[in-house]
């Protein structure tokens, strides 16, 4: 068992297939030593496990554990462009995170730290990522957050 399989099977977590893109896009693009994600929901088994605003009935907790599911969605593609052996993951290089929230909830990064957290831990050194944590009115399906990101693999 790889270490980033290791990391997983200790949390308790298994990588699921990657999930379908909703629209017309696809879930990553593999183009060189990148793999570019598409933003992932907090989906399991093909359903919307987080839904609604923060600070408007969702709690920063419902939606750290969203952010971790989204992740988890994350490396499910990353998994899936790299033949199924996610130690071709050379480093995580930028996570993009979006919190559909009310105008006057401002807590966005600690939302996204549910995701930062789960990358730095599963990956170790090569999980240390720049980011962006961004309010927004509304997310597809009515999620309450979208997580995006890019990899870098190796040759």
């Amino acid at each position: 068992m790889s270490t980033i399989e290791q990391r997983l099977s200790d949390k308790g977590i298994v990588i699921p297939d990657a999930p379908k893109p909703l629209a017309a896009y696809v879930g990553y693009v593999k183009h060189g030593n990148t793999v570019i994600v598409s933003g992932q929901l907090p989906m399991r088994d093909g359903k919307l496990q987080q839904t609604g605003l923060l600070g408007d009935g969702v709690t920063v907790e419902d939606a750290v554990a969203a952010a971790e599911l989204c992740a988890i969605n994350i490396l499910a593609q990353v998994k899936a462009a790299c033949g199924g052996d996610l130690e071709q993951i050379d480093q995580c290089l930028r996570l993009g995170g979006f919190v559909a929230s009310t105008p006057d909830f401002t807590d966005h990064p600690a939302v996204i730290n549910g995701a930062s957290e789960f990358i730095g831990h599963v990956l170790a050194e090569r999980g240390a990522h720049a980011r962006a944590a961004v309010g927004v009115a509304a997310l597809p399906l009515n999620a309450s957050v979208e997580i995006e990101a890019t990899f870098a693999i190796k040759a």
